[in-house]
């Protein structure tokens, strides 16, 4: 099946089978590998992506049902010389450890933000990070990062 995918401003042709998942069209189909496989059962969130703006899981969609969507990465965000303010709040508030969860962090703190805004508490990041799993860092330090980032986006307009 040939489908046009619309990642990040660009469009990409995907040959796969219907049954083709969007976080294997992203990773396998077009090397966007910064959206991570965790737990092949949709309760990680390490493949959250932006879907028109909305995070959403590439492990519970369609490559097909994202035609015609807009889709934003972790590779969309921003480059390596201008990080996105999230991003930026990440790398400052050591919002990482090993790195893996990282990019499904960013994205749901991302999603967070169009929710409630940029004037988030502690409390409410740690409740609407339920559903992202992270093994290494006791989440205290991506809290941190995801409030520091909204802040900074308010900031930046971003």
């Amino acid at each position: 099946m040939q489908i046009t995918l619309s990642i990040n401003g660009q469009n990409h042709g995907v040959d796969a089978p219907a049954a083709t998942l969007l976080v294997e069209a992203l990773r396998d189909h077009l090397g966007l590998t910064g959206t991570h496989i965790g737990c092949d059962t949709s309760q990680c969130g390490a493949c959250h992506v932006l879907l028109d703006g909305v995070a959403v899981k590439a492990c519970t969609v369609l490559a097909a049902q994202a035609q015609g969507q807009a889709i934003t990465t972790i590779e969309g965000l921003g480059t390596q010389q201008a990080l996105h303010p999230m991003q930026q709040a990440f790398r400052d508030a050591h919002g990482l450890q090993c790195g893996f969860c990282t990019p499904g962090m960013v994205m749901a703190g991302l999603e967070i933000v169009r929710r409630h805004g940029t004037q988030l508490t502690p409390e409410l990041v740690a409740h609407e990070l339920e559903g992202n799993l992270c093994r290494c860092t006791g989440y205290m330090n991506i809290i941190k990062a995801i409030v520091a980032g909204a802040a900074a986006m308010e900031q930046s307009h971003a």
